[in-house]
């Protein structure tokens, strides 16, 4: 059989660590820009935040279409590969993360060996033992994506059953990026530079305006009438949460997780809000993003009316199921990026995840017990 050496996957360029440093930067100064102009009362600052943040997003997209354009002019290719070997946690969930090690033999290709990890049903692990023959997908120039089909084509359903394949010599690529704390340190870098940013802006009218109230418009205080007086602050503490750094303020927290872990695992993402809400004081969220390794809460400020909900309500048992599903079934192929967010802007608790891959952007809502109730497949 004839082999082939894949390249493995790089890990984060300058260019990717300066785009994550940019877009925390944005995040941080929009977040702080909507919670400094609702702590003073200020209608622009409140709506610059989301303007700023929409206008980032649309400029990405902007710039990114040319790429994506190309990415999604190369088809992906289907091959056969048969499973050299296969590793599994023990644990006692209803996905579990498999690593395989596969031989790829494409049709028209040399065979190549490489490691990936695939999440895979518990009812269905008997179907991917060592020897197995089975159906995969990738993109031509990015083998490293590369996806076990778990429903391929009667056609090549077919050929998997009829065909005997034989393991290919040589090393195994990981496909394994190794990047993610890099990347996810740097983002955090940005959020935390960029809400400082605006924080030091508005400083005179954050910190200022309070202490100067008592000397200049004194109220005596008697037994019969009381004026309470209202001191804004913003706090920031750092504490260690397992292999995590967390940073809380008043209004605002962030987590990002270690290397080696995810939002995803299972009861990390309940842990990291936990750490967060302070277990049971009942803190109430205005919007709570997640990716990857990075959970930011924004909390709704002291006196201010606004459509909250508790963090701790999410079904958190639902989300890496809801993740999967807008992953595997909106056509977005090879998913690169994953975003989850939750708010209660309509009354009711929606949760929207969206996805970015070669395919396009994608999304699918889910209501708050994580049924989901609309879907926007990728075009």
């Amino acid at each position: 059989m004839t082999t082939a050496t894949v390249a493995p996957p790089t890990g984060a360029a300058p260019l990717d660590l300066a785009r994550g440093f940019l877009t925390g930067g944005v995040i941080g100064a929009s977040l702080a820009a909507f919670v400094v102009g609702c702590t003073l009362g200020k209608v622009p600052l409140i709506v610059a935040g989301p303007a700023l943040l929409a206008a980032y997003a649309l400029l990405f997209l902007l710039v990114g279409a040319p790429r994506r354009a190309r990415e999604g002019a190369l088809a992906p290719l289907t091959a056969l590969a048969l499973i050299d070997g296969r590793e599994m946690p023990t644990v006692k969930e209803t996905d579990v993360p498999v690593r395989f090690d596969l031989t790829v033999a494409p049709d028209l290709a040399p065979a190549f060996r490489i490691r990936i990890t695939q999440d895979v049903h518990v009812s269905e692990l008997t179907d991917y033992r060592p020897g197995t023959v089975l159906v995969v997908r990738y993109p031509p120039d990015q083998p490293w994506l590369l996806r076990i089909v778990k429903r391929p084509t009667p056609e090549w359903e077919e050929r998997a059953t009829g065909a005997v394949l034989e393991p290919a010599p040589g090393p195994v690529v990981v496909a394994d990026r190794q990047d993610g704390c890099v990347w996810s340190l740097t983002t955090l870098l940005g959020v935390l530079l960029g809400a400082a940013a605006v924080v030091l802006f508005m400083r005179a009218e954050l910190f200022g305006k309070d202490t100067d109230a008592p000397a200049a418009q004194p109220v005596p205080v008697t037994s019969s009438s009381t004026t309470p007086s209202t001191t804004t602050s913003t706090t920031t503490s750092t504490s260690t949460f397992s292999v995590t750094a967390t940073i809380a303020s008043s209004t605002t927290g962030t987590v990002a997780f270690g290397p080696g872990r995810s939002a995803l695992d299972r009861g990390v993402l309940r842990e990291a809000v936990e750490s967060l809400t302070g277990g049971a004081d009942g803190r109430q969220a205005l919007t709570v993003v997640v990716q990857e390794q990075l959970l930011t809460v924004v909390f709704a400020p002291d006196g201010v009316s606004a459509p909250a909900f508790d963090p701790r309500s999410l079904p958190f048992d639902r989300l890496p199921a809801l993740v999967e599903e807008a992953r595997t079934t909106l056509g977005v192929d090879a998913p690169r990026t994953w975003q989850l967010s939750a708010e209660r802007l309509a009354g009711a608790l929606t949760i929207r995840i969206g996805v970015t891959g070669a395919g396009g952007p994608a999304s699918l809502e889910a209501d708050g017990r994580g049924v989901v109730v609309r879907r926007s497949p990728a075009r």
